[in-house]
């Protein structure tokens, strides 16, 4: 047995990479974070982080992942101003197939700012004086012997360029992750890969909610139909901390918001398949501009498949799986696989075991899997999001899933199964028992709503009655 100290190195400092350095701490005597960007003190913007001016959710599932690796992180969070919303009672969503049903709770969300998570995350996780940061450096290789990574090869801000070993590289540097080219450079074969581009753009504003309305109030979401051809068109109302609104608008090809906040309110209120959003900021004051993304692409490596894998490397959140932002999963995934990197490397015994690389991976697949199929089971039936369109699986799954999201618009039962997986607190087999199968073929039990839940009392504190 060596005495050497064992280290490991985080590429990317955001969420996913703040909690792998948390997983690996009872592991490595050392965990490096190595990021591009100078970390603000606090909830502040950055330059590398742009889909942080979108809405975001923590769903429960990972919350729970998250508290687990992070204890008191959500306590922490709702001190900080976050919301603990419970779904779907303090939900308002108009569904492809009529208005949902504020239903008791099955399951929650956790509802703040990007940056206010991310701040408050980083926080709790840096003071572990096990991990460190490397800010404004980006890694350029890795280093290895054959197929067994060694560590990474990184270039500082002064383009001065110096190498990290490491027992273990994590890739947690999101959508522009140089995974595929390191593994092709170790002679591996181009790992297999699919991408379904809804060509959606997301267009954000922020408000001031009225004064009565900045506590308890609901998420209101307007969510398009992309099985009918047309162009998609959509929006969330998201509460966040500090009595604000964070509003996202979004369409697909021909329907694009724009960066125009003279018509943001108007696309609300005439583009949307109900004008509640645009009736709700009627007495909402703007804080903001309108801040427009359009790198929304669902996109999935698949290396679990890979059939030789790099010993102690391995690749996590975005760099793996890179989803629709709209379904509000990104973050819960990352903190699942985070989770995961950590149990599967204490069931195998530690860092440097033979194979662990390969497990973790293996594993990391499994948690991406279901809000993989979530977000493609919509997106690939919008115009021009894959060369051939959907595949007959994609077809037959969606049949099915629409069936059971039209009875979940009446039936609480059937409502409840749905948000276990939408929340990633169980996998899509609990869709599949006789008993569901049933209740998809009878429908919903109550008639469809033909207005949006809202309370009178919410109504009211919005200044809509």
């Amino acid at each position: 047995m060596s005495d050497r100290p064992t280290t490991a190195v985080v590429l990317g400092g955001s969420l996913a990479g703040m909690l792998a350095a948390r997983a690996l701490t009872g592991f490595a005597d050392r965990v490096t974070v190595v990021e591009r960007d100078a970390l603000p003190e606090g909830p502040e913007p950055r330059r590398g982080l742009p889909q942080a001016r979108h809405v975001h959710q923590l769903w429960s599932g990972g919350a729970r992942a998250l508290e687990e690796l992070v204890p008191g992180a959500a306590e922490r969070l709702r001190a900080a101003g976050a919301h603990r919303l419970p779904v779907t009672t303090d939900m308002v969503a108009l569904s492809p197939h009529g208005w949902y049903r504020r239903w008791a709770e099955s399951h929650h969300m956790i509802l703040c700012s990007r940056d206010l998570l991310d701040a408050t995350v980083r926080a709790q996780v840096l003071a572990d004086r096990r991990i460190e940061v490397l800010e404004r450096a980006e890694a350029v290789r890795l280093t290895s012997t054959d197929t067994t990574v060694t560590g990474v090869r990184i270039r500082a801000h002064d383009n001065a360029e110096r190498t990290l070993a490491a027992d273990l590289v994590v890739d947690a540097t999101g959508r522009g992750s140089r995974t595929p080219r390191w593994l092709t450079g170790l002679g591996l074969p181009v790992p297999e890969r699919r991408e379904v581009n809804s060509g959606i753009v997301y267009a954000t504003r922020l408000y001031r909610a009225p004064e009565q309305a900045r506590d308890g109030f609901p998420v209101v979401s307007i969510q398009p139909d992309p099985r009918t051809g047309e162009p998609g068109r959509g929006g969330v109302l998201l509460p966040v901390e500090d009595g604000r609104w964070m509003v996202t608008l979004y369409g697909s090809r021909g329907a694009e918001p724009c960066a125009d906040a003279d018509d943001f309110v108007r696309y609300a209120r005439e583009e949307l398949r109900h004008p509640v959003i645009a009736e709700l900021l009627a007495e909402a004051e703007p804080l903001s501009e309108v801040t427009l993304t359009r790198t929304t692409a669902n996109r999935r490596h698949f290396y679990e498949r890979m059939r030789v894998w790099p010993e102690n490397f391995v690749a996590l959140g975005d760099a793996v799986c890179a989803l629709n932002p709209v379904y509000g999963h990104g973050m819960s995934v990352s903190a699942q696989s985070a989770l995961a990197l950590r149990d599967v490397i204490l069931r195998q015994g530690g860092l440097g075991t033979p194979g662990l690389s390969r497990h973790v991976q293996k594993a990391v697949g499994r948690t991406v899997r279901t809000a993989w199929d979530l977000a493609i089971g919509t997106d690939v039936f919008y115009p021009g999001a894959t060369e051939t369109g959907p595949t007959l699986r994609d077809r037959i799954l969606s049949a099915y899933v629409g069936r059971l999201l039209y009875t979940a618009t009446g039936n609480g039962r059937i409502a409840r199964r749905v948000t276990d997986v939408t929340s990633l607190e169980r996998g899509p087999e609990v869709l599949l028992t006789p008993s569901m199968l049933v209740a998809a073929a009878v429908g919903p039990l109550k008639p469809a709503l033909n207005a949006p839940p809202l309370t009178l009392e919410e109504l009211k504190a919005a200044g809509v009655l």
